[in-house]
């Protein structure tokens, strides 16, 4: 249609600035309970003689009162939320691709209000059996939703801007959910302080309301588009058929990117969940509110840098090689918090900055080594992995840390275990990626081709509701 407003800039941009907000609410409530980690395992009374909220009387350390969690409860949360992902994305990937981005955008988005509302619903019965199971369910239901909604995104973005701003487009997207998370970081505990533990997990709530209503908003734009350009019945006929036979078909380069993958994911989430108690039980001196901050950091490197790396990265190749030294480089970082009194910030910085190298060199990748058929399967599987993969480090995590919350402070040498353990999950993820550039280089050396030019170009078809989901440009896959 000549002169059709979907065909314009201002258009897609529109629906980026959307599309954008969809997930900007799910990724400030997915670390709240990171932030409010003390009083999510603080005591449910305080007893005479100390105050609530961790402050001191007659240099008596003082009570916080909370949720009354244990650690291995607290890390359940990030567990079930991960394990839930793992099961759904796959699944979900099916969905979209036979009813179409905007039933899976609608869908998705309302599982996360859903589930962050049952979420807090159920930190009003603490004290009571139901609090556990309750907020349990939350996570499962807004896990459903969170990482499914991911994928949709990426592939709404994926179709208005492919040939166009793909790269700059996929950046702002990450940004934009990487700024929730900050923003999480910087206001909940002052929050917190204010209103109490129940009125700022309805105040997540409240946010995965607005990327709700910019779900329908997403739809309206991108059904309006699809009948400018002529698309909407071209887009309904079409149907791609994903056989589950296919995953025979996938390279051993493949496995090995997934795995280089799974191992360098399991140190940054799992880690970043108890960053903020960590650092105030080992560092003198930082209070929840720095504590949170810092731990924050690992998110506010990749909130700077995701959109300028993923686009170098893109330009300059190498992905293999940029995989290796981001594993190398975060040794450094589990080691000084694991034996060092160092200022955490150091720690958190630079990972968020290998975080940020490790997202752009190793999603992009799959495209690069499977076929163009079994894309789709390949994104879902990568997922479902790295999930697995973070869910049972969650819990080793808790086990690690302990089962009682009587203590106020959990023990440091507990906590050298865990950096000890997320050492480990980097000297695999080291390994790995090594394993994947000597098979790569026996295979052509796709990887570390020198720039995106020289890539294999996916064969032309028609744009549409199943474009793939990361094609050239992307900056991370659906956790990012």
């Amino acid at each position: 249609m000549a002169g059709a407003a979907a065909e314009k800039a201002y258009y897609r941009f529109l629906v980026l600035f959307f599309n954008c907000l969809l997930t900007f609410g799910s990724y400030f409530c997915f670390d709240i309970p990171s932030v409010l980690q003390e009083q999510f395992q603080g005591n449910l009374t305080c007893p005479n003689g100390t105050h609530p909220n961790g402050t001191e009387r007659n240099g008596t350390a003082g009570c916080v009162e909370g949720l009354g969690m244990t650690p291995e409860e607290y890390n359940l949360l990030y567990a079930i939320y991960a394990w839930t992902n793992a099961l759904v994305v796959i699944g979900a990937g099916f969905l979209i691709d036979k009813l179409g981005n905007r039933f899976g955008v609608f869908v998705f988005s309302f599982l996360t209000v859903l589930g962050s509302s049952i979420f807090a619903l159920g930190s009003h019965f603490r004290g009571t059996p139901y609090l556990l199971p309750l907020m349990l369910t939350g996570r499962l239901l807004f896990g459903s939703g969170n990482g499914s909604l991911t994928i949709v995104q990426n592939r709404i973005t994926a179709f208005w801007f492919k040939g166009k701003e793909l790269a700059l487009a996929f950046g702002l997207t990450l940004s934009f959910s990487r700024l929730g998370s900050v923003l999480n970081f910087f206001f909940t505990q002052q929050f917190e302080s204010h209103f109490g533990v129940q009125w700022t997990l309805w105040g997540g709530t409240f946010l995965c309301v607005l990327g709700f209503l910019s779900a329908i908003v997403v739809s309206v734009l991108d059904r309006v588009g699809m009948k400018q350009l002529g698309l909407d019945g071209v887009i309904q006929q079409e149907s791609k058929k994903v056989r589950i036979q296919d995953i025979r078909h996938l390279p051993l380069r493949y496995w090995l990117l997934v795995l280089t993958i799974m191992f360098f994911y399991n140190g940054v989430f799992p880690f970043v969940a108890d960053a903020s108690k960590f650092i105030q039980d080992k560092y003198p001196g930082y209070s929840q509110q720095a504590a949170a901050y810092i731990a924050g950091a690992v998110y506010d490197s990749s909130l700077v840098l995701s959109a300028s790396v993923g686009i170098l990265i893109d330009y300059v190749g190498l992905r293999g090689v940029f995989a290796v030294g981001c594993a190398v480089l975060t040794l450094p970082v589990f080691a000084l918090l694991a034996f060092t009194f160092v200022p955490p910030l150091v720690s958190t910085v630079w990972l968020g900055i290998t975080y940020s190298f490790a997202a752009a060199s190793m999603w992009p990748s799959i495209p690069l080594v499977v076929p163009q058929a079994t894309l789709g399967t390949a994104m879902g599987l990568a997922t479902s992995v790295q999930m697995i993969g973070i869910g049972l480090s969650n819990v080793v995590v808790g086990r690690i840390l302990g089962t009682k919350s009587s203590e106020l402070k959990i023990p440091l040498w507990r906590w050298q275990q865990m950096m000890i353990f997320m050492l480990a999950n980097t000297i695999a993820c080291i390994i790995a990626s090594i394993s994947l550039n000597i098979v790569d280089k026996k295979q052509g050396g796709t990887l570390n081709r020198m720039t995106k030019r020289s890539s294999p170009e996916p064969p032309a078809q028609q744009p549409g509701d199943t474009a793939p989901l990361l094609n050239e440009g992307v900056d991370e896959g659906p956790i990012n």
